[in-house]
């Protein structure tokens, strides 16, 4: 009979498996913020970790962390670029994140590496973001070649998709070929993502109009392919005349400086049926944008919007956050709601206070 081993304690902790190196050091190095240097190299390793941490710091308010995540940017920026930018809206309900997640598996199955990010500016109230804790994409989760971020919870949307850009960059230095940004599908937000990907894609149901939808002319506009999703059992007709109607609807359109002509195909997300197509749709477009430079012009365009947005966005918030302003502007209100003042007097006065500071 071998030897019994004494615990002094059933509260007595026992050794059990050793955490890999990796992890410890995770572990140690989470409270210090590594060095621009360290960032850098670990996100071109295509390191998560590291590529997370980066996002976080891209997302903080803090000085701090804006400062180091401006140099991160900065540093990755010449091995950016690199990716296929693809747009992805549809009001709730239409499937997105079942459409993402499958057509995601579907080109890392292809030896693509996928990112999703999302531009979503949360709601004031519960803050919530539209991905969520990413359970609704479980598959493409797991995915080694795949890596899912949901946007930042915010009020101000330009904040938000300033955000998202820059995650677009850190992305692509960290081997990201192909990045998808999802949207929630109604109002602004359109807008914002459109001015930031290569290719816009639609999302739309059959047999719902889109009074229905809540998708507006504008947006159809945009899209430089419209997916009817859920193209199965029942539905598979009616997806089939609103294939017909909107590639009607479309040819009505102007064409578009990149000579493309917005193509309408059907899906099911839910059975992973013709989504092969939907990624030849958008090769064709990237294939054709390339040849005639309207490709590279895009991106160039892009680019410029955002150097303006951002200095909207900074100036936005130095005006706002200044302390006389905030002084001056309760005072205005307060007026303004006691029929004293008027609006435009109001927005006078708060900037006169802010040009004599």
């Amino acid at each position: 009979m071998g030897k019994k081993t004494k615990h002094k304690s059933s509260l007595e902790e026992v050794k059990g498996i050793k955490q890999p190196e990796s992890i410890q050091k995770i572990k140690l190095n989470r409270s210090k913020l590594p060095s621009t240097k360290a960032f850098v190299e670990n996100i071109l390793k295509g390191d998560i970790t590291y590529l997370s941490r980066a996002i976080t710091l891209v997302e903080s308010t803090n000085t701090k962390h804006q400062k180091r995540a401006s140099e991160i940017l900065s540093a990755s920026l010449p091995y950016a670029n690199n990716s296929i930018r693809i747009g992805i809206t549809g009001v709730p309900g239409v499937g997105k994140s079942t459409f993402i997640e499958v057509f995601g598996k579907h080109l890392t199955s292809l030896g693509k590496k996928v990112a999703v990010l999302a531009v979503d500016p949360s709601s004031s109230i519960n803050s919530g973001s539209i991905l969520g804790d990413k359970t609704r994409m479980p598959s493409l989760v797991k995915d080694e070649n795949a890596f899912i971020r949901p946007s930042p919870s915010g009020e101000s949307l330009g904040g938000v998709a300033q955000k998202t850009r820059e995650a677009i960059i850190l992305c692509e230095a960290a081997g990201y070929d192909t990045i998808i940004i999802e949207t929630v599908g109604v109002g602004q937000s359109e807008i914002a993502v459109h001015s930031m990907v290569d290719f816009f894609l639609l999302l739309k149901l059959a047999g719902a109009g889109d009074e229905l939808q809540g998708i507006k002319r504008g947006i159809i506009e945009m899209a430089d392919a419209i997916v009817i999703n859920k193209a199965d059992g029942d539905n598979i007709k009616r997806a089939n005349l609103a294939k017909i109607e909107f590639t009607r609807a479309l040819h009505l359109y102007p064409l578009k400086e990149s000579i493309w002509q917005p193509k309408v195909t059907t899906c099911s997300a839910i059975e992973n049926t013709e989504i092969d197509s939907v990624w030849e749709i958008i090769e064709a477009y990237i294939n054709l944008t390339k040849k005639n430079s309207y490709f590279e012009k895009q991106r160039n365009e892009q680019n410029k919007f955002w150097v303006l947005e951002t200095i909207n966005e900074k100036l936005k918030n130095q005006f706002y956050t200044n302390p006389i302003v905030k002084k001056e502007l309760i005072n205005v209100l307060n007026k303004v709601q006691q029929h004293e003042l008027s609006s435009f007097e109001a927005a006078k006065k708060v900037l006169d206070v802010y040009h004599k500071k």
